[in-house]
């Protein structure tokens, strides 16, 4: 079910939260709301799903108007950072409490709630209580129970923001295949860039209230719409005011047509990767990413000088 919210407008107090943000979601994608603390993407989150009332603007949920109907008329599953788990409830009790107070029968329920720990990988731990999951179980059973009522959307706040890094990036994997098994229009919140380039078909880039690019994760890396963008999806370093990515840039060990002398500082070594900070007499720093054959080719060690300089077709921005 396609979401398209329009021309939304957001206060609190004199801070403005969302200014005039047009975006349109398609039916069944997986969407991410990217950007940095304070910019904007829960509050958006919140008004799809009826948490909020936005100061002026529409938000449209498969062709209906719902921008004033409550969170329970908009078939919306909306899943928190921190679970809001039943703690006094099984795994079985919290996925099937929104089929309960809906008054299923209890054979459906439990025929449902059944397919639902099986697909989230939860079966054998369905009488057990929230206290005796891990974080990551937890968050699973937080999916399942807002997918019990069969939402035609799926509405994710800092979904894995609570968990390590090896927990998260194993439950973005999951989540991307738990979304292609049931196609939920999901739209999830986060500050990660590599979750969002990993997971989503789509990413929204939101900063200070306003949408600053819409597109793929490709389309955004790639071709970036401005240096706030380029900035916060991947690595930057600056070579005359420009912003460009150090993976295309490229070292000499001799000038070469275009290039720039630079002193390297440090040298880095990220297993098949090599981090070389440089400094510019008197033009700042920067720094290059290469490999280590070619550090080792180079004989990169601190104090040498060498020649940098951009690779064809580098992306860049203006630093700014």
């Amino acid at each position: 079910m396609a979401i398209t919210v329009s021309h939304l407008t957001k206060r609190f107090g004199t801070f403005a939260a969302l200014s005039d943000v047009s975006i349109d979601i398609p039916a069944g994608s997986l969407t991410a709301l990217l950007g940095p603390s304070g910019g904007g993407k829960s509050t958006l989150l919140r008004i799809i799903a009826g948490l909020e009332p936005p100061d002026a603007g529409t938000v449209q949920i498969g062709g209906t108007d719902s921008t004033t109907l409550p969170p329970q008329r908009r078939n919306v599953g909306f899943v928190f950072q921190h679970y809001a788990a039943f703690k006094h409830m099984t795994v079985a009790g919290n996925v099937a409490f929104g089929l309960e107070i809906r008054r299923q029968p209890k054979a459906a329920v439990k025929r449902r709630v059944d397919e639902l720990l099986e697909l989230v990988h939860m079966e054998q731990f369905a009488d057990r209580y929230p206290a005796q999951l891990s974080g990551g179980q937890r968050q699973r059973m937080a999916l399942a129970r807002a997918l019990a009522v069969e939402p035609e959307v799926l509405l994710l706040d800092e979904p894995f923001g609570a968990l390590d890094a090896q927990v998260r990036k194993e439950l973005r994997a999951w989540l991307r295949r738990l979304h292609d098994e049931v196609h939920v229009t999901t739209v999830f919140v986060t500050h990660d860039q590599e979750e969002a380039m990993e997971v989503a078909d789509e990413i929204v880039v939101i900063n200070n209230g306003r949408v600053e690019q819409v597109g793929t994760p490709d389309e955004l890396y790639d071709k970036p719409a401005n240096a706030f963008v380029m900035g916060f999806l991947g690595p930057v370093t600056r070579l005359d005011g420009v912003l460009v990515r150090p993976h295309d840039l490229e070292l000499f060990d001799r000038p070469e047509p275009s290039s720039v002398a630079a002193t390297v500082q440090r040298v880095v070594r990220l297993g098949f990767e090599v981090r070389v900070d440089l400094e510019r007499d008197g033009k700042g720093e920067l720094w290059v990413q290469i490999t280590r054959g070619e550090a080792e080719k180079l004989a990169v060690t601190p104090g040498i000088e060498l020649f940098v300089r951009p690779v064809a077709g580098a992306v860049t921005a203006g630093d700014g």
